[in-house]
């Protein structure tokens, strides 16, 4: 059984493990103020070209997103963001736990546009009994998407303009941002810094065991981080085994190699997929593809290959979603193909 369901299947890259090994028996500081999480703060510091950026590690993406955001908003403020996007539909209510309501926005493909963006704040404004309402008070975006598309730079460009046009933060979720960044080369790191009030290199989707590295630009939201880090469970006691990871992920591109890897396998899965005749959901240019199957086929694949549903398409199809990842090999995609032929 070969598992694309997810981007997270394995265990960790061997290097991390060997890190993980090496440095096993050290002394250091609990809490992520050890050597190994400067060092790795250091590194992202450089790649985004930022020497005062305030960076932060917390074990998952979910911890991630709900400490971000409650750090970002008011009391009577809520959070916009697409209707597919993660914190909508795949958190279960955690953000809603904090006392905060997702506002969601009409999306196709996954994004949302910088107009839409002030649509929802000035239809905010024009309603007469707007302090009745949820005020709109920060924008989250995932970059990739839930759909696997990306932004462009002139797209997050226009989305940050419009964010500080209305004094909203802007924070996007960077999960599989390794990908996103393989597949769309006019957004970078120091871009996203420049552009984003906050935003994470997802470690956990991208060849470490767990952990995500939060980066802020915006002093206001980096105030008593830590404090909320730990409140909403996101701080390791354990603290370095983040900063061995992220280290060595990131001190000689291993980060952006496996992110490129991933891209690539899919690209390799899209192009055998639509040769065969199968349509595709979404035009997705990372590692989530969207193939739209006959149930009958998919039910002489599960038995050697695990996917996951994504929708009905009609009575007789439906969209599945493949993940490759930063570990995919050729020969799993060769099979996957070669059994595809046997269709």
């Amino acid at each position: 059984m070969i598992r694309w369901e997810c981007d997270y299947a394995e265990g960790c890259h061997p290097r991390l493990l060997e890190a993980l090994t090496r440095t096993n028996m050290e002394q250091t500081p609990g809490y992520g103020v050890d050597a190994h999480c400067d060092r790795a703060r250091s590194l992202i510091r450089d790649l985004c070209q930022a020497p005062q950026a305030t960076v932060e590690f917390l074990v998952g993406g979910t911890q991630t997103n709900t400490t971000v955001i409650a750090a970002a908003l008011r009391p009577h403020q809520g959070v916009l963001c697409a209707h597919t996007g993660h914190i909508n539909c795949h958190e279960t209510g955690a953000i809603e736990s904090t006392g905060h309501k997702v506002l969601p926005l009409p999306s196709q493909d996954g994004k949302i546009t910088a107009q839409q963006v002030r649509q929802a704040v000035e239809a905010h404004g024009q309603d007469a009994t707007h302090e009745h309402m949820v005020l709109p008070g920060m924008v989250y975006i995932s970059h990739p998407t839930e759909q696997g598309t990306v932004y462009t730079a002139q797209e997050l460009t226009a989305i940050s303009q419009v964010c500080r046009e209305y004094g909203l933060p802007l924070f996007v979720d960077g999960a599989r941002l390794a990908y996103g960044l393989a597949a769309e080369p006019s957004v970078t790191l120091p871009l996203l810094y420049e552009l984003c009030d906050v935003f994470y290199l997802g470690g956990t989707k991208v060849g470490a065991l767990f952990g995500e590295a939060v980066v802020i630009s915006n002093p206001t939201l980096a105030r008593d981080f830590r404090y909320l880090i730990k409140q909403r469970g996101g701080m390791l006691a354990k603290g370095r085994l983040l900063g061995v990871q992220f280290e060595t992920l990131l001190e000689d591109g291993l980060y952006f190699r496996l992110g490129e890897n991933g891209v690539e396998q899919a690209r390799k899965l899209s192009q055998a997929f639509q040769a065969k005749g199968y349509q595709i959901r979404y035009d997705s240019p990372t590692n989530q593809l969207f193939p739209i199957l006959p149930d009958s086929h998919l039910e002489r694949l599960a038995g050697k290959h695990a996917y996951s549903f994504w929708e009905k398409v009609d009575e007789s199809h439906t969209a599945v979603r493949f993940c490759t990842s930063w570990c995919t090999t050729d020969a799993q995609v060769a099979q996957l193909v070669a059994d595809l032929d046997e269709l």
